[in-house]
C-alpha cells in the first residue's frame, strides 16, 4: 500500500531568514491527519538564508537526523560538540532527557539547504549523544547507502531507535530496490530530481522533489531515476 504526501500539501511558512516546509506536523502548522509515519516525527526541508540560524534551544527525548543537501550548517550544543555539517556528511544528535544546542548557516554569502528529520526514540531519559560522519558521492552512486542503522555498522551513525536511513543518488534510467521485512515499513522522500517507484504488489506512483512516499504491506520497493534524483529511504518498524 502506497500513501503519496505531495510537496504542494505540506505545512510551509517563510520566515525572510528561514524558509522551511513540514511533511508533518510540526509548530505552528498542525494537521491531525498527518502527524508523522511508525517512528517517524518529524521531516523539515530548510533553506536558511546566509549568517542566520536558530539561537539555542532545547530538545528532550528525539533522535535527531541532519542531512544537508547544500552550503554548510553550524552546529553548537551543551555536550561541547561545534561542528559544521557539509553535504557528504550526516548527523545524528539524540537529545535524550536533555540537549541545548544551536545552529547557523555556516556561510555569510550563501543559503544553506538541509533536511533535518526526528525520530522517537527507542528508550526516554537516556543520556545525551552526538555523532557526525563524512560519506562520498560514490558511495552514493545509483545504491542505496545506509547512512543512519541501530548499530552504526558499516560507517553509519548508530540511533537508538530500530530505523535505517538509506541514500542514493539516482542516474536518469538506474533502478535500485530496497527488500522490506514482514511486518516492517519504509518511507520514502525525494530531496531533489524525479524518481518512478514501484513495489511489489505493482502499485506505481512517480515522486517529485519534497515528495514523500509511506509504503506498507510490501516486500520491496523499486525505485528507477526518471531524472538524476537525490532521494532518502527510510527502513521502519
Amino acid at each position: 500500500m502506497l500513501t503519496l504526501r505531495k510537496r504542494e500539501e505540506r505545512g510551509h511558512a517563510n520566515h525572510g531568514w528561514l524558509d522551511t516546509y513540514h511533511t508533518f506536523s510540526f509548530a505552528d502548522y498542525y494537521d491531525p491527519a498527518h502527524m508523522g509515519f511508525r517512528d517517524l516525527r518529524v521531516i523539515n526541508e530548510d533553506v536558511v538564508a546566509s549568517g542566520r540560524g536558530f539561537s539555542t534551544h532545547g530538545h528532550r527525548d528525539m533522535e535527531i537526523v541532519t542531512v544537508v543537501l547544500s552550503g554548510g550548517l553550524r552546529h553548537k550544543d551543551s555536550m561541547g560538540n561545534g561542528e559544521v555539517i557539509h553535504p557528504g556528511e550526516v548527523q545524528r544528535m539524540s537529545a535524550g532527557k536533555g540537549i541545548l544546542h544551536s545552529e547557523h548557516n555556516a556561510s555569510d554569502r550563501e543559503p544553506v539547504h538541509l533536511y533535518q528529520i526526528w525520530l522517537q526514540p527507542r528508550e526516554a531519559g537516556g543520556a545525551p549523544s552526538y555523532e557526525q560522519k563524512p560519506y562520498h558521492d560514490d558511495e552514493l552512486r545509483d545504491r542505496l547507502l545506509p547512512i543512519v542503522t541501530p548499530t552504526g555498522a558499516d560507517g553509519a551513525v548508530s540511533i537508538g531507535q530500530d530505523v535505517r536511513l538509506l541514500r542514493g543518488l539516482l542516474g536518469a534510467g538506474t533502478a535500485v530496490t530496497h527488500a522490506i521485512a514482514p511486518g516492517r515499513h519504509a518511507w520514502v522522500q525525494v530531496a531533489r530530481g524525479v524518481v518512478e517507484v514501484s513495489t511489489s504488489t505493482g502499485d506505481k506512483v512517480t515522486l517529485r522533489a519534497g515528495d514523500g512516499l509511506a509504503v506498507s504491506d510490501e516486500s520491496m520497493v523499486t525505485l528507477t531515476g526518471a531524472e538524476d534524483a537525490d532521494v532518502l529511504v527510510f527502513d521502519l518498524r
